[in-house]
């Protein structure tokens, strides 16, 4: 499975972006999907990630206000609205995919696949 995302630049801060991310090959499964960041010298972390039907979501508790994940109408693609961004959600956006049957719980480690990520900056 490929996963490429989109969608990053650069915004003002209190601006919005929209990442969109979209699975390939071996695509006849539906996964649970997700987005994390990454900021040089730190851990990836995770931001949301939504399961493989689209009714559960799971979100860092710091971003849950102001970000919003969502699977689009294509199979295994999914988006990540971001509102009233700061300069601190600079980072590299990577989008993630994990088999259904996995919890939404994982670590970052226990995902199954991983997009190349988009630069986010937010400039200040």
């Amino acid at each position: 499975v490929q996963l490429q995302a989109s969608g990053g630049g650069l915004v003002q801060a209190g601006g919005s972006l929209r990442l969109s991310c979209a699975a390939s090959g071996r695509t006849n499964s539906v996964y649970n999907m997700g987005w994390f960041r990454q900021t040089p010298g730190k851990e990836r972390e995770k931001v949301a990630v939504v399961s493989s039907t689209g009714g559960r979501t799971v979100y860092a508790d710091s971003l849950k206000d102001r970000f919003t994940i969502s699977r689009g109408d294509a199979k295994n693609t999914v988006y990540l609205q971001m509102n009233n961004l700061k300069s601190e959600d600079t980072a590299v956006y990577y989008c993630a995919a994990a088999r259904a049957w996995k919890s939404l719980l994982l670590t970052t480690a226990e995902w199954d696949y991983w997009g190349q990520g988009t630069l986010v900056t937010v400039s200040s």
